[in-house]
C-alpha cells in the first residue's frame, strides 16, 4: 500500500516517541540507583521476525546495538509465533544467545492486532515490546554476580533463564517468581525492578497497539518498512563517498583479569567496498580462562555495529536499517565470540575498546571524523557489605576523558563509548546510604593527551571510608593509555591507589579488597588522546588550559614547550624561543604520560 508522506512522518515518530516516553517511567518506578539513576538499562519495539524497530535514546549503546533483537529472535525460535500470545511476557539472560552477563536480563511481550472479531491480542504478530535491564543480583560466587574477577566458568556467575514464560496469557507464573526471589542477595530491590520491566512492556506494548489502532495494520507495515529503508538509504549513501580498501589495526587490553599480565591482543581490520563494510574481528585473542569475554551477539556484533553507527549514521534514531550493510566476520572460541559456559561476567569491560581500535583502523579514511582514544575502561569500582544488618551493594564505573578530533579539544569526562547518557548516583545518595564520604571529586589535572588539540580529562575521585566493606575493582588499559592521532600525544592512563589508615598505600587495579574504618581509596581516571603535534596547539588555548587548572604550568613547559608563569601570563620571548627549538616530530616522538 501507499499511505500519504505527512501520516507516515507523524507516525514514524510516534514509532520513536514510545520508548522514550515508557524510558521516563522506568526511572520513576525501579528501585535500583542502577536503574532510577545510572540507567542501565534499554526499551525498545522490535518487529515480527525481530528486527529493532526504534529504541529510546537512554539506552546503553551496548545494548542498542542488537541485545533487544537477539532475545526475541531466541524466543521466536523456542516458541514459535502461535505460542507468543497476547498477554505473555518473556525473559532471558542465556549467555550462549545474549552474549553478556548474565545480569542483563531482556524481557519482552508481544504486539498482536486485535482479531477479525475484535477479540484483543487475537490477531497477527506484528512485533514486540521489549525492555532489558541489569538486575542487580542473580545468584553466583560473588555479590552483584557479574563482579567476580576469578570466575573461569558462567556456571559461577548466577541463574540463567533461556527464555522461559513469566507471564503466561496475562497470568503470572508464580513458580518463576519465587525462582528469581531465591536466586537473588537483593529479593526486594530486584522484584520492584521486575515490576517496572513489566510495567514498561506492557506499557509500551498498549501504546503501540493504540498507535495501529488510529492508523491501522497496513499502516504499521509501512511506517516500520520506510523506517528500515530510510535508515539504510542514509548508510549506503554515506558509504558510497567513503574511501574504499582494507584498513587495520591493533591494541590490547591489560589481561583477563585472572591471568594478571597477560595481554590480551585486539587486531582488527576492516574492508569498506562500494556497498558494504566487512569488520573483520578473526585477529582478536582466544576465548580466555577469566570473565572477560563475550558471545558473538553481545561481543564481536555489537561492537562492530557501535562503530558503524557513529561513522555511517550517527545523527539519526536507530533501527535495523542502519545495518544492513554491515557484514561482521570471527570464528567461534575468540574472547568476542566464546562458548555458551565462558565466563562473561565482564562482557562489556572489553568492549571500549575493541570500538576504539575498528574506529583506530578507519581514521586514514575518515581523518575529519575520527577521534583520539577516549579513555577506554568501564573502571568498574564496587562497593558491598552490609549496612545496619542488611547487605548493600553499589556498583559505579568510570567517567573519563574523550579523544580529540582534527577541529575540537576532546568531550568529557563522560563514560565509555558503549554506555551513552548514564549519569553517576548523586553523592548525596551514595553518603545517605553507603559507608564512604567523598574528600573530592574533580578533574585530573594533565590528564587531556597533549596535541593542537587536547584530549578531554579523567577525574580524581577521593572516598574516606567509615564502615566494613568490600572494594571490587576492575580497571583496564594501564599498560594500553589512550592513544592520540596524527601526532597527538596519549591521555594519561589510569590509576588506583588505596590508603590504610596505618599509612600502607598500595596501587592496584583488579580483585577485591577488604575496608575498613580510616582506609582512603583515591581512583584517577585515564584522560583521552590529543590530536595533532602539541608544539602546534595555540598558546592562547595554552594559557587558558593553566588558568583554569586543566594543564599544570610544567606541562605547559615540558609538554606544549609555552612558558607560563603561575599567574598564567606567558613569556612569548622564551615561547617562541622554545618553540623555534621544537618540532611536531620531537613532539610525536616523545610519547609521555602526564
Amino acid at each position: 500500500m501507499s499511505i500519504d508522506p505527512y501520516t507516515l512522518e507523524v507516525l514514524r515518530h510516534e514509532l520513536n516517541a514510545v520508548p522514550n516516553q515508557v524510558d521516563k517511567n522506568l526511572t520513576r518506578t525501579a528501585f535500583s540507583p542502577l536503574i532510577t539513576e545510572y540507567k542501565d538499562y534499554a526499551v525498545g519495539i522490535v518487529d515480527a521476525t525481530g528486527a529493532l524497530v526504534s529504541q529510546s535514546r537512554g539506552s546503553l549503546l551496548i545494548f542498542a546495538a542488537n541485545a533487544l533483537g537477539t532475545a526475541v529472535k531466541d524466543g521466536l525460535a523456542i516458541y514459535g509465533v502461535e505460542r507468543l500470545r497476547h498477554g505473555d511476557i518473556m525473559i532471558t539472560n542465556h549467555a550462549g544467545t545474549m552474549g553478556q552477563h548474565l545480569n542483563n536480563v531482556a524481557m519482552y511481550t508481544p504486539i498482536r492486532a486485535d482479531g477479525a472479531d475484535g477479540e484483543r491480542g487475537a490477531g497477527e504478530l506484528l512485533g514486540f515490546f521489549c525492555v532489558l535491564m541489569h538486575w542487580i543480583d542473580v545468584g553466583g560466587i560473588v555479590v552483584g554476580s557479574c563482579t567476580s574477577t576469578n570466575a573461569t566458568e558462567v556456571f559461577q556467575e548466577g541463574i540463567q533463564f533461556r527464555t522461559v514464560k513469566l507471564v503466561s496469557g496475562g497470568l503470572r507464573v508464580e513458580e518463576m517468581f519465587r525462582m528469581i526471589e531465591h536466586n537473588t542477595r537483593f529479593p526486594k530491590e530486584l522484584l520492584g525492578d521486575v515490576a517496572a520491566q513489566m510495567a514498561g512492556c506492557l506499557m509500551g506494548r498498549d501504546q503501540v497497539l493504540a498507535l495501529v489502532g488510529k492508523s491501522g495494520v497496513p499502516a504499521w507495515h509501512e511506517a516500520v518498512r520506510s523506517l528500515f529503508d530510510n535508515a539504510e538509504g542514509r548508510v549506503r549513501a554515506a558509504l558510497a563517498q567513503a574511501p574504499k580498501g582494507r584498513f587495520a589495526a591493533e591494541a590490547f587490553i591489560d589481561d583477563d583479569g585472572l591471568v594478571l599480565g597477560k595481554r590480551v591482543p585486539i587486531a582488527v581490520a576492516v574492508t569498506i567496498e562500494d556497498n558494504r563494510v566487512v569488520v573483520d574481528l578473526s585477529g582478536v585473542a582466544d576465548q580466555l580462562t577469566g570473565p572477560m569475554n563475550a558471545g558473538r551477539n553481545g561481543g564481536a556484533v555489537a561492537a562492530a555495529r557501535i562503530a558503524f553507527k557513529y561513522l555511517f549514521s550517527p545523527d539519526e534514531p536507530l533501527n535495523e536499517g542502519d545495518f544492513r550493510a554491515l557484514e561482521v566476520e570471527i570464528p567461534d572460541g575468540k574472547f568476542l565470540s566464546a562458548s555458551a559456559s565462558a565466563a562473561v561476567g565482564a562482557s562489556g569491560n572489553m568492549m571500549p575498546t575493541t570500538v576504539d581500535t575498528i574506529l583506530r583502523a578507519l581514521a586514514p579514511a575518515f581523518p575529519e571524523r575520527i577521534a583520539a582514544a577516549h579513555h577506554g575502561s568501564y573502571g568498574a569500582h564496587i562497593f558491598f557489605g552490609q549496612v545496619r544488618g542488611e547487605r548493600f551493594f553499589h556498583l559505579d564505573t568510570c567517567v573519563g576523558g574523550w579523544g580529540a578530533t582534527v577541529s575540537s579539544d576532546g568531550y568529557g569526562p563522560s563514560r565509555s563509548n558503549v554506555h551513552g547518557d548514564t549519569s553517576d548516583v548523586p553523592i548525596e545518595m551514595q553518603e545517605a546510604t553507603l559507608p564512604f564520604r567523598f574528600e573530592g571529586y574533580a578533574l585530573r589535572e594533565d590528564s587531556g593527551g597533549p596535541g593542537r588539540m587536547r584530549g578531554g580529562l579523567g577525574v580524581v575521585k577521593r572516598y574516606r571510608i567509615t564502615g566494613p566493606c568490600t572494594l571490587s575493582l576492575r580497571f583496564d588499559r594501564t599498560e594500553c593509555p589512550p592513544w592520540g592521532l596524527a601526532g597527538g600525544d596519549a591521555g594519561a592512563a589510569p590509576e588506583v591507589d588505596v590508603l590504610r589508615a596505618n599509612g600502607e598505600v598500595y596501587r592496584t587495579f583488579n580483585g577485591e579488597h577488604a575496608l575498613q574504618p580510616g582506609d582512603r581509596l583515591a581512583i584517577r581516571t585515564a584522560g583521552g588522546g590529543g590530536h595533532g603535534p602539541a608544539v602546534e596547539r595555540d598558546t592562547a588555548l595554552v594559557q587558558a588550559d593553566v588558568l583554569s587548572g586543566v594543564v599544570s604550568v610544567s606541562a605547559a613547559l615540558e609538554r606544549y614547550a609555552v612558558v607560563v608563569d603561575t599567574d598564567g601570563r606567558i613569556d612569548a620571548e622564551a615561547t617562541r624561543s622554545l618553540r623555534a627549538r621544537s618540532t611536531p616530530e620531537a613532539s610525536y616522538a616523545a610519547e609521555r604520560v602526564a
